[in-house]
């Protein structure tokens, strides 16, 4: 167990970082879960940026890699330009 103020007082904030960081990195995954499963190419290129913005807000605060990222956007680029 933590000795001094200041090592409880990070706990308690990594606990919070970490929870938060969890929720934004599950609600990127859910929305490339999404895209993923479109079939409809004209609602894929709409939702894209949306996607690709949370990516890179969560590779900007290391939250996923910065090449994560790129090779999901990349995939999901693949992805829309194979649909019909």
């Amino acid at each position: 167990m933590a000795n001094h103020k200041s090592s409880l007082k990070r706990i308690r904030q990594d606990k919070i970082k970490t929870l938060h960081n969890k929720y934004y990195a599950k609600t990127m995954r859910n929305a490339v879960r999404k895209l993923r499963a479109m079939t409809d190419k004209d609602e894929a290129v709409k939702l894209y940026p949306e996607v690709q913005k949370m990516v890179d807000k969560l590779a900007k605060t290391n939250v996923i890699h910065k090449n994560k990222a790129a090779n999901l956007k990349s995939s999901l680029c693949k992805h829309i330009g194979k649909l019909a």
